[in-house]
């Protein structure tokens, strides 16, 4: 097996916090939203390694505002489907997609995993939220006990840590003005190598899958529009942290920081690298 990834996690990631202690209190559907298009992409072609089987229970772990959710449940033709989301303010716009065996719940996603019984899904999908859960060493396998036999697993997460958007982050968040109200918070990467998880579910049973690295490429306006995209997820844990002063310094020294190191660019090609998870369980 592979180095424990746990190795390099902070106290606070391994004590076991839940996904609404690290993110914060709510997401921002209008924020999130300024870059719809390009954030959907990855989840049809997440949607695309699939297999389609007949009747399927799929569970949708982070649905956010639940349009995709609808649309995945048609296209795969599934018996039901259980999206699960922490955001109010998500769920609230993903009623209007309820009906016609879709449905949602408020919950996080390790509240969700420790109530559905084992093997009660024929796909466990997740696009974009499983990075916002600390200790994938217990995850993998708790995701895998919800698969029932010949059942399928599919996940994407992004994998940009090492792109300066995401690492003048964690540098601003230990600088001396930001560190102390910041309460010793820092958002850790989580996501680990592609073959870590390869792994993890060979072990686990997965017979066939399909693991790989992506690097998708966002025409954006200008390099400043790199902000806005990171503020819709990345800083979001950060807005939530900080007092609204506070968090607007924040935000105009990441700025500042982002334009001295990619420079005035206009368009800016924003190269973001995601994994794409596939694997179906024997049996």
């Amino acid at each position: 097996m592979s180095e424990d990834p746990t190795a390099g996690q902070t106290d606070g990631q391994q004590s076991g916090q839940t996904l609404d202690e690290v993110v914060g209190r709510d997401w921002d559907p209008a924020q999130y939203g300024q870059f719809d298009r390009e954030r959907r992409q990855p989840f049809y072609d997440l949607t695309a390694l699939v297999e389609r089987r007949p009747a399927m229970r799929v569970l949708d772990l982070g649905c956010g505002t639940g349009q995709l959710t609808a649309w995945l449940h048609r296209e795969l033709e599934a018996s039901a489907t259980l999206g699960i989301d922490r955001s109010a303010s998500m769920l609230e716009q993903a009623a209007a997609h309820a009906g016609d065996g879709v449905r949602f719940e408020r919950a996080t996603i390790e509240e969700t995993i420790a109530l559905q019984p084992p093997g009660a899904f024929g796909l466990v999908f997740s696009n974009a939220a499983l990075q916002w859960v600390w200790n994938h060493v217990e995850l993998v396998p708790a995701l895998a006990q919800l698969v029932g036999a010949g059942g399928q697993l599919a996940i994407q997460m992004p994998a940009n840590g090492d792109h300066a958007s995401h690492r003048i982050a964690r540098e601003l968040g230990r600088d001396a003005r930001f560190a102390g109200p910041l309460d010793g918070f820092e958002r850790e990467d989580t996501v680990w190598a592609p073959e870590w998880y390869a792994e993890q579910l060979h072990e686990l049973g997965f017979e066939v899958q399909h693991v790989r690295m992506q690097v998708y490429g966002h025409i954006l306006r200008s390099t400043r529009s790199v902000s806005g995209w990171v503020q819709g997820s990345l800083l979001t844990p950060y807005r939530e942290r900080l007092e609204p002063q506070v968090y607007a310094a924040f935000l105009s020294e990441y700025e500042e920081r982002l334009m001295a190191t990619l420079g005035e660019r206009s368009p800016y090609f924003y190269s973001f690298k995601r994994l794409l998870i596939w694997a179906r369980r024997g049996g």
